[in-house]
């Protein structure tokens, strides 16, 4: 969060009912072997508990992993909880089976990035290093 010192720290997570994980995973592989830490959750987790995984780890991001469709429903409750806990400086990004139509919408709720099938490791990476745990006005 903020200006930390040390590695950035991603909390990787598959909320709701999707049963396939094998992006996240590739995706927390790559961030992990870019040197940042991450922390995995597994599968069928809430909002709730992302969040609360979040904000123990001291993550300065979430990537969501979203296959199932409830995309709008899971980011717009991942980021309402951040608000409401006062971590809304954790920034959310993720990826998935996510219509282009959603993106726009997605970002103004206060999703930093979208990345959609085909997206490159070395692009989330490169992302994830450009985006996270930029001071103010960077």
């Amino acid at each position: 969060m903020g200006v930390a010192a040390g590695p950035i720290r991603v909390v990787v997570a598959k909320p709701g009912l999707d049963g396939h994980d094998r992006g996240a995973k590739v995706i927390a592989r790559a961030l992990r072997d870019a040197g940042m830490e991450v922390i995995y959750t597994g599968l069928h987790q809430t909002p709730e508990q992302i969040v609360d995984t979040a904000i123990q780890e001291d993550a300065d991001a979430i990537g969501l992993s979203i296959l199932s469709g409830a995309h709008n429903t899971l980011f717009a409750r991942v980021i309402e909880l951040l608000r409401e806990r006062d971590a809304a400086d954790i920034q959310v990004f993720g990826g998935g089976i996510i219509p282009e139509a959603d993106i726009p919408p997605l970002k103004e709720q206060g999703v930093a990035e979208i990345f959609t099938p085909g997206a490159t490791t070395a692009s989330i990476v490169d992302w994830v290093r450009a985006n996270v745990r930029q001071p103010a006005g960077a």
